[in-house]
């Protein structure tokens, strides 16, 4: 039997924005209604396995429905911008998957599709409408089926409906649920029904009438059964109402004869995953939906085909490569491989590639980044084989295109690609030959370097780049090689203490709640605390109780239970997390050699990964033992220097604020000044809470923080935490014009920039949706100073590691946490590079108010901190 599916366009377009987390492109282009659009698309289309798709959109001309509302109550509510943009893309997408778009000026898509569903339903025809409003629900017949799917956090429920469906839903056949919606109304399809009915009375008169002809009779001539249950002016309100139901009867009634030209053939599925649609696809960065078309192939005008590269064993041959690189001034390379098996891939232009191996490159190569610019993608990796100088020419641009774009999560050759070449390539996955992988990565590094370059020129970024970030590669090399040692047995012993305690404590919590169960189960642990134990507050969801640390926080002060399993919680994760985690990055040295990456966060901060050692606990002494077990090889000790309250330091240098800086001029503490200023009272009077809550809103302030946020951090009232906020700009006003100041900026140039050029775009600052409209306004109001903060800790990185080397000396930079550095120092040199230490973080930068950076010594990283 054939299966023809139709789609009311708009209406799941909506339903998918609104459905869906905001998403953009690299290009900015709002894309999360057209991927939400396609998934639902897709997932019916497998579903019902239907052979026949066309989908049906409203024209931009008014139809009669609209003029008949606009006449009677106004215009229907204008649709997002966000959404807007993303009508033209979903049809465009479709087109280039062959799928019908159809549409009639005078008619909405809903008569469209009740048309054609009505006209070619039969016993060989099954019909399936997929839509988001419920207005298609009196389509539904013997083989008419109406889909209406539901989003939720990125999740898709179809929920189907035949006539029998509709009738156990909603007590009234298909035809019935017109009337229906003519008596209750529909406010998201701007039906106005007859106020003061809602869906049970609607339902009990339209189930007794069946038409509101009917029972607008019966009204008028006082039938003495018109009496709906809990609404006896149920039949005024009809006869006084009539003009508006019968209006919404004529709203809400779909037009089955529209005189459109439509063949059922024309529906036909055919070729949808074709090079076309793929390279659109990719174009949007819908990386999940690449898998349909594995058996497709970009077209030519979209790719590009590096040829065939040159396997190449002989060095001479290779000396010739590096000489036309000479001379032509620049190359590309990639190092594939480690020791005696790396290999290298060398790029003179698209076609003039080569592959060099079984003979060792590496110095050849070094001297050539002496003095010729040499492109690569993801340089810190590669120096594990090919140690260049900093001071060498090499071009890092997955580097750049970060600083372009820190929004993105990968920065492949196929993302440089479509971002700088306008190609669409496959990717490393999709492809079977790693050769090939590297043919496109080195061609990509070459033909994208100028157009990466000119952007960055243009985004006044270069110097950034060229000063802060490329040194940094070197840096975070140098870190990443020397590692840091772990005392393996201190750490093996912690591990069995915490797997102690978490026994006792499951033995406890078994005894208070009088039975066996899997603690860890949110389940099992809800129905005993929410069911058995009868505790109050139990929030009841889909899956059970909500047993999250706010709600078991609130009990745990009255519970001893509670306490024990949020006790339980802490120690299971300390156990897993760092006791058993740790034990698995251990290298043979007896050192851990993690990642810090710098292409990851928006605002700039570098990262950790494999393990993340900006995530060892600080904040209370059963975390921090664990920093005890970091420790210095024999001879050395730890250095340990953070910058004090950088952020804020900032904040009074780029605001420019005169207080804010007169108060860092002439006083050491900060909070106490703030406190004193905003409050009223001598700084000799000033108590610890009302340091506390200075405290609070100077950091708050830099995060932009809302009377709401702090009302809570604070446990005051909101009316109490507006009025701190409101004395603190009172008291330090150059902050507030400068906060409004870069909000503002973000709104026309769609991004901020740190003191040291770096651009950090704000996509949320102009949404029409509230919520992400304020997420914008507090990133544009802290990036600045977080992404400053972070330029000015690279910036000291850079500038101590070199020293370091110049010098002469054997300390090591070993792991950087925010704004905090940990250096292994021999115990010879501590006194000096303590020195170096320190003033090379507090002259990093010239700020408006001095840079602080406090340093302790120590014999692991706890005690050094």
């Amino acid at each position: 039997m054939d299966k023809l599916l139709l789609i009311d366009g708009h209406s799941i377009l909506s339903r998918a924005f609104y459905g869906i987390p905001e998403l953009s492109n690299s290009q900015g282009l709002h894309t999360n209604a057209v991927y939400g659009f396609l998934n639902i698309m897709f997932k019916v289309m497998d579903e019902e396995n239907a052979n026949h798709l066309a989908v049906a959109f409203d024209m931009h001309a008014p139809t009669f429905r609209h003029k008949l509302y606009a006449a009677y109550k106004g215009t229907r509510k204008p649709m997002p911008e966000e959404l807007k943009e993303q009508v033209p893309l979903i049809q465009e997408v479709l087109k280039t998957m062959h799928i019908p778009i159809l549409t009639m000026e005078g008619y909405e898509a809903d008569d469209i599709l009740g048309t054609i569903a009505k006209r070619e339903q039969s016993g060989q025809c099954e019909v399936t409408i997929v839509s988001g409003d419920r207005d298609l629900l009196q389509l539904a017949d013997k083989h008419i089926k109406i889909a209406l799917p539901k989003t939720s956090k990125g999740v898709t429920t179809v929920y189907n409906y035949y006539p029998e469906d509709v009738q156990k839903e909603w007590a009234v056949t298909p035809t019935e649920f017109i009337d229906l919606k003519a008596l209750m109304g529909d406010s998201s399809d701007n039906i106005p029904g007859v106020e003061g009915l809602g869906p049970k009375s609607a339902e009990w008169i339209i189930q007794k009438y069946h038409t509101i002809e009917a029972a607008h009779e019966a009204a008028l001539r006082e039938d003495p059964e018109f009496k709906v249950p809990r609404k006896p002016k149920a039949a005024k309100m009809l006869v006084e109402q009539w003009d508006s139901a019968e209006m919404s009867k004529t709203l809400a009634t779909i037009h089955t004869e529209v005189p459109i030209a439509f063949t059922y053939e024309d529906a036909r599925v055919s070729d949808m995953y074709n090079p076309e649609s793929l390279a659109f696809i990719k174009r949007l960065e819908f990386k999940s939906l690449i898998k349909r078309f594995d058996e497709v192939e970009l077209p030519e005008d979209h790719t590009m085909d590096p040829g065939l590269v040159k396997e190449v064993t002989d060095p001479y041959i290779a000396r010739i490569a590096f000489k036309d690189a000479e001379r032509e001034g620049r190359a590309s390379f990639v190092v594939n491989g480690t020791g005696g098996d790396a290999s290298l891939y060398f790029a003179l232009s698209h076609d003039r590639y080569y592959h060099f191996y079984g003979f060792d490159f590496r110095e050849e190569l070094k001297k050539l980044s002496d003095h010729v610019d040499l492109y690569t993608l993801n340089l810190k990796e590669q120096l594990y084989e090919v140690e260049f100088a900093p001071s060498s020419k090499v071009w890092d641009l997955a580097l750049a295109a970060y600083l372009v774009n820190p929004l993105k999560d990968t920065y492949s050759y196929e993302d440089l690609a479509r971002d700088f070449l306008n190609l669409t390539l496959p990717s490393e996955k999709e492809l079977s030959d790693s050769a090939k992988a590297a043919a496109y990565t080195v061609v990509v590094a070459l033909e994208a370097a100028e157009p990466v370059r000119k952007k960055l020129d243009e985004l006044q970024e270069l110097s950034l780049y060229q000063t802060i970030e490329m040194p940094l590669v070197y840096t975070l090399y140098h870190m990443q090689r020397a590692g840091v040692l772990v005392d393996r047995q201190k750490l093996l012993d912690y591990g069995v203490e915490l797997k102690e305690g978490i026994r006792e404590l499951e033995a406890r919590i078994y005894d208070e709640c009088g039975e066996n169960f899997n603690i860890n189960s949110p389940k099992q642990l809800g129905e005993i605390l929410f069911e058995k134990m009868q505790l109050p507050g139990g929030k009841k969801t889909k899956t059970g109780y909500s047993t999250a640390a706010d709600v078991l926080e609130k009990l745990a002060e009255e519970h001893q239970v509670v306490r024990d399993i949020l006790n339980y919680r802490t120690l299971s994760k300390l156990n897993s997390t760092y006791a058993e985690g740790l034990l698995n990055f251990i290298s043979e040295d007896g050192r851990i050699h993690g990642e810090f990456n710098q292409m990851v966060t928006a605002t700039g901060r570098i990262s950790s990964t494999n393990p993340n050692l900006q995530n060892i606990p600080i904040r209370t002494e059963l975390g921090r033992r664990f920093r005890k077990v970091f420790v210095p090889k024999p001879g050395c000790i730890f250095i340990d220097a953070d910058y004090s309250q950088v952020e804020l330091r900032i904040l009074a240098s780029l605001s420019g604020d005169e207080n804010l800086i007169a108060a860092y001029q002439h006083a050491s503490d900060i909070h106490a000044v703030t406190a004193s200023q905003v409050f009223h009272v001598p700084l000799s009077e000033v108590t610890p809470q009302l340091r506390r809550n200075a405290k609070a809103v100077n950091f708050g302030i830099v995060y932009g923080i809302s009377a709401f946020g702090l009302s809570e951090g604070l446990s005051i009232s909101r009316k109490e935490a507006k009025e701190y906020i409101e004395r603190y700009f009172e008291t330090y006003p150059g902050v507030k014009q400068y906060l409004d100041h870069e909000v503002a900026s973000a709104r026309e140039h769609g991004f901020v920039r740190t003191m040291f050029g770096r651009i950090r775009p704000v996509p949320d600052i102009n949404s029409s949706n509230f919520m992400r409209r304020q997420f914008g306004e507090r990133v544009a109001m802290n990036s600045p100073i977080q992404g400053t903060a972070a330029d000015i800790m690279k910036k000291a990185m850079n500038e101590v590691d070199r020293a370091l080397t110049e010098g002469g000396y054997k300390a090591r930079i070993v792991i950087q946490v925010h704004d905090e550095l940990l250096l292994e120092v021999p115990e010879k040199e501590a006194d000096a590079v303590e020195k170096l230490l320190v003033d090379t973080m507090q002259n990093a930068v010239e700020l408006k108010v001095w840079l602080l950076a406090d340093a302790k010594r120590g014999n692991d990283w706890d005690e050094a901190h």
